[in-house]
């Protein structure tokens, strides 16, 4: 029995498979006796449950006929008795085995969001990394992200990202309609506390000779969570070279705000979960106030993400956030669409 496990049921089966797995690989090990060597497997059957709605017998019966789902499956394996829950889990494993070759196969692909003033001027956009599937078309980050966490494959592709958003800083800084904009690009935490993390934004930047300036780090809260000392560190040496940082979805995670005084940051990020109710949720006007003032306090640019309506415009506007980005005023778009709705500005 597992306790603790996540409150998503597909979280919970994911930290379930991962102690069967365990289990599975101990009992497959080759046994050495005097008559030889032995090898043996293993049938595992698992049921997810929440409450005492169900009887300990019938939660192993459902055990029980999930183990010979697995046996059935060809031995050595588990399943779930919910069969919702098992094809959810197949699908998350089948899409974990085609990501390990996306990025040879060159199926990632860079959107652009666009970033408006209060003159309703471009003033930068966000890189936002899309997976082109061979079979299911586009895969959205926040399917595949938490898998590349996972597997580690965050970092090679953490890598080709900001590889990818200095080629095209490149590009843009020779056409006088894209070469003042700053491309702003999200870091994971796994990607930013490798050691050698400074050294590759600096060695991209002057592979492709970008101005430091118009490139944006964005970091989440939970990035400050542990060795804070480290995290300033590296942003003070990339700040040293003209990076700019965004801490990003401010207000949803856990920081200190006596840690947020000492970082070297450009700008907070208002997050669309406050954005999207600020015209019908008083908690959450108070909430966008609150952070816009803080910004001003601490001399931080801010801007707004998740902008849907030009209600939420106005209101934002009106209390001094005079930065936007969100679906009125775009989708994130492929390049080519992209520098055409830049044409349009």
């Amino acid at each position: 029995m597992l306790l603790d496990l996540n409150e998503q049921p597909v979280e919970a089966a994911t930290q379930s498979e991962i102690v069967a797995e365990k289990i599975l690989v101990a009992l497959c090990q080759v046994a050495v006796l005097e008559s030889g060597e032995y090898h043996g497997s293993a049938s595992i059957g698992a049921i997810l449950f929440s409450d005492d709605s169900v009887s300990t017998d019938e939660l192993l019966k459902r055990a029980d006929i999930a183990m010979y789902q697995a046996k059935k499956s060809g031995r050595n394996t588990i399943r779930f008795f919910d069969p919702k829950m098992q094809e959810s889990i197949n699908a998350r494993v089948s899409l974990g085995t085609v990501l390990r070759h996306a990025l040879v196969r060159q199926q990632f692909s860079l959107y652009y969001q666009i970033q408006i003033d209060g003159a309703s001027r471009p003033v930068g956009a966000e890189a936002l990394i899309r997976w082109i599937h061979p079979v299911r078309a586009v895969v959205l980050p926040g399917e595949f992200i938490p898998l590349a966490e996972e597997t580690g494959q965050i970092l090679p592709i953490g890598q080709w990202v900001l590889e990818s958003a200095c080629a095209q800083l490149e590009v843009w800084h020779h056409d006088v309609l894209t070469r003042d904009l700053v491309l702003s690009v999200n870091v994971s935490a796994r990607q930013f506390h490798q050691a050698d993390f400074a050294a590759q934004v600096e060695m991209y930047c002057q592979s492709y000779s970008v101005d430091p300036s118009r490139l944006k780090l964005e970091i989440t809260e939970g990035m400050l969570l542990e060795n804070i000392e480290d995290v300033i560190v590296t942003m003070d040496r990339l700040k040293r070279i003209g990076i700019g940082f965004s801490l990003d979805d401010f207000g949803t995670g856990y920081s200190s705000l006596q840690y947020l005084k000492l970082l070297p940051l450009a700008q907070l990020k208002i997050d669309r979960s406050f954005v999207r109710d600020i015209s019908t949720d008083p908690n959450d006007r108070a909430i966008v106030i609150t952070i816009i003032a803080m910004a001003k306090s601490l001399s931080l640019d801010i801007i707004a993400e998740g902008v849907e309506t030009e209600e939420e415009r106005i209101f934002l506007a009106d209390h001094g956030c005079m930065k936007y980005q969100g679906y009125l005023f775009s989708k994130p778009l492929p390049i080519a669409q992209f520098e055409e709705l830049l044409k349009r500005c």
